[in-house]
């Protein structure tokens, strides 16, 4: 089954081009130029990657992100005119998994589109064990599930394999350079505030108590638990 991106950007000869540069690649490619386009088309097309770009009328890529029900599966690249920190931060807390500022060579939009992709496969797939549990944690790992009490949480890709990295760990302390490197990709240059943007997200979704699984390592970086503290 070909792998489907979708191209979502208000300028269409943007949005043309990209898709038409994917589609070259072998990828089946949908285009969608509005906010409201681009919901309607994750919903019946299913992607695997979204592109979108965060300028936009009607409905921006931010108000897109913060919309979509179900992000399992689902990486998302970002496209801006704006190289701004405070946009590229909100876009990592919305979920984005890559960002690409104006103007781009198309070629860099496809090999960070391939390494992603590389990614979320290889996670998908490269698991023996089928879950991981503590207590009433319990991480799917082929289905990609996180329940706590039989009670779905949702996770972006990145923060499901950061957490699966953690928990198949325990004990084991990562560096925030080492966590960038395994999850996000040597490539990646959104630097290691992105590690830390994410373990909060992830303990923010745990909640209590489960969020003290994830524990800080002063001045080194992260490490998982398997005990769970009620205080």
């Amino acid at each position: 089954m070909k792998e489907k991106i979708l191209v979502v950007d208000d300028e269409k000869s943007i949005a043309d081009l990209i898709a038409y540069a994917f589609t070259r690649e072998g990828y089946s490619v949908e285009t969608a130029y509005n906010g409201e386009e681009a919901l309607n088309t994750i919903k019946n097309f299913n992607p695997h990657i979204v592109i979108i770009d965060v300028m936009m009328p009607k409905m921006n890529g931010f108000e897109v992100c913060r919309k979509l029900d179900n992000r399992e599966n689902l990486g998302i690249v970002m496209l801006t005119a704006k190289n701004d920190i405070v946009d590229k931060v909100l876009g990592l807390e919305l979920g984005a998994d890559d960002y690409i500022t104006k103007p781009f060579d198309i070629r860099e939009v496809i090999a960070r589109v391939k390494s992603l992709l590389r990614r979320l496969n290889k996670n998908t797939n490269e698991s023996e064990d089928t879950h991981i549990q503590i207590k009433d944690l319990k991480v799917m790992l082929k289905q990609r599930k996180v329940l706590i009490k039989e009670k779905e949480l949702e996770f972006t890709p990145k923060e499901f394999d950061l957490l699966v990295l953690l928990l198949s760990n325990l004990d084991r302390v990562y560096t925030r350079d080492e966590l960038l490197d395994l999850i996000w990709g040597m490539e990646y240059i959104g630097g290691t505030r992105t590690v830390d943007i994410h373990i909060q997200r992830l303990r923010k979704k745990l909640d209590k108590p489960y969020e003290n699984i994830i524990q800080t390592v002063y001045r080194v970086g992260y490490k998982a638990i398997g005990e769970i503290y009620e205080g």
